[in-house]
């Protein structure tokens, strides 16, 4: 119901926004092409920024270029989400916040190309008179919304089945949202002693058996029925009366106390289903995500293969045994694969495990020890830099892991887990992680570990990757808890 007219919004919003930064460039390019006129005004002093700009045809591919990164950018900063309960401030500072990263995108892209002929001014002034558009756009768009909401215009007039606590909660919930243009017509119960009673502030108006009457004299858009799971039979003929009247029918999924999963519906060959997520399914951002892992790999393993060789021949030359460290891990949803690390202790150090497990420094089934003998003296070097760990570009290229996520187990590992730290699976394995950048082995309690990769899990966007990229650096630079 909601959801189907905000992704609508969101598109229409979407459109108007890459209408309005189109216009924008148009405007931004007469305007620079005839600031010549002002110099005989003295309103520009220094002729040399504003030199002269060069035919529109070389600017059009700029403007094909501006359209995805000025949207996708305004997307990532969350300018597209819950459209109609935004007011003027956050939509002005999102749109901010997104031009400047364009702006950076764009001057970072002229540097690496070695663009001369594109006017840096240009660029300039059409990121500012662009975020200027937009914002001016947004505000229409609010403004222009509540004049038709207060006339009557996109509202949309609904039945609610049941009285109980779910419908109660979501009642409170519709009273809060009165942007989203729903009128509640009325409460439908299975008791007709209710009838004239209020629930939540709403008036019980019939029971299930005055359904035929009720959608024939009310003028009703929606029903939603938001009954316990007892009542599923008993609301079947008012679907079915629902259906002929040609009244659209929602009915709630919240028939399962679930604590921390996203239901949302799906089919099947054309049977209807309702799925319950415990992870991000946003298919863009995930592919956004995996895109960023291979141009990031391939682009760390050509600039680093320089230095694999002495690295290889410092390890060679430390201790005997392999240069390369090969382990199972285990990765999406309990995926086996091989990881790979440089070597950083002595050839048996797995074997000689079991002897160090008094020592170990970490609850739970997993080991760390500060000053474990096992270690090599190059090997010390490259646990406390993490360089040991750069192999691991191999296994993001291969899609087993990914740059950010939780760390990799190995079998054993899992094989004690408890049933709530399984989920930590549920998302590909990382180089770097919420772990990481907390503390990484300052945090000795397994529990809160494990809770610190939920956390990742259940907040995970784009943004917060690149949060976590940008805190490893310090991290791994300086060594922050590094064992």
């Amino acid at each position: 119901m909601i959801k189907r007219y905000e992704v609508f919004l969101k598109e229409f919003v979407l459109l108007l926004d890459a209408l309005v930064i189109a216009g924008m460039f148009l405007l931004t390019y007469g305007l620079r092409r005839h600031l010549h006129d002002f110099y005989g005004l003295n309103l520009i002093p220094d002729r040399t920024v504003f030199a002269s700009l060069g035919p529109l045809d070389d600017y059009v591919w700029l403007l094909l270029l501006a359209l995805p990164v000025w949207v996708g950018m305004l997307h990532l900063m969350g300018a597209y989400r819950e459209l109609r309960s935004k007011s003027v401030i956050p939509i002005v500072w999102t749109i901010v916040k997104a031009g400047l990263l364009s702006l950076m995108f764009f001057g970072a892209l002229m540097y690496l190309l070695k663009l001369e002929y594109v006017s840096r001014s240009f660029v300039t002034m059409f990121v500012i008179i662009s975020m200027i558009g937009v914002t001016t756009e947004r505000w229409l768009l609010i403004l222009v919304f509540h004049v038709f909401l207060r006339r009557g215009y996109f509202q949309r007039h609904f039945l609610i089945v049941g009285t109980g606590r779910r419908a109660r909660a979501f009642i409170r919930t519709l009273r809060r949202h009165e942007e989203w243009g729903l009128r509640l017509i009325g409460l439908v119960d299975q008791d007709p002693q209710m009838i004239g009673q209020h629930i939540a502030g709403a008036p019980i108006v019939g029971t299930l058996a005055d359904f035929p009457q009720l959608l024939k004299e009310r003028v009703i858009d929606e029903v939603i029925f938001v009954v316990p799971r007892t009542w599923i039979a008993r609301i079947e003929p008012a679907i079915l009366q629902c259906e002929l009247a040609g009244v659209r029918t929602t009915v709630s999924v919240d028939l399962f106390n679930i604590r921390f999963a996203r239901a949302h519906p799906s089919d099947f060959d054309g049977i209807p289903l309702i799925s319950f997520d415990t992870t991000p399914m946003d298919q863009w951002q995930l592919a956004t995500k995996r895109l960023i892992d291979i141009l990031i790999s391939a682009t760390a393993l050509l600039i680093l293969l320089p230095v694999f060789p002495i690295l290889a021949l410092l390890i060679r030359t430390s201790s005997p045994g392999p240069i390369l460290f090969r382990q199972t891990r285990c990765g999406l949803n309990g995926r086996q694969f091989t990881l790979y690390k440089f070597r950083s202790m002595i050839a048996d150090a797995e074997a000689k495990q079991s002897e160090l497990a008094h020592l170990n420094e970490l609850s739970g089934p997993v080991f760390k020890l500060t000053r474990d003998p096992r270690l090599t003296p190059i090997g010390r070097f490259l646990r406390k830099t993490s360089i040991d760990e750069l192999p691991q570009l191999i296994n993001i290229l291969k899609g087993e892991m990914s740059i950010v996520g939780p760390r990799p187990p190995i079998p054993s590992e899992v094989e004690k887990y408890e049933p709530w730290q399984r989920r930590r699976l549920s998302m590909r394995p990382g180089l770097t992680g919420y772990w990481q950048v907390s503390g990484r082995n300052k945090i000795i309690d397994f529990d809160k570990w494990m809770q610190l990769d939920l956390e990742y899990i259940d907040r995970w966007s784009l943004l917060l990757d690149v949060k976590i990229i940008l805190k490893t650096m310090p991290a791994v630079m300086f060594g922050i808890g590094a064992k």
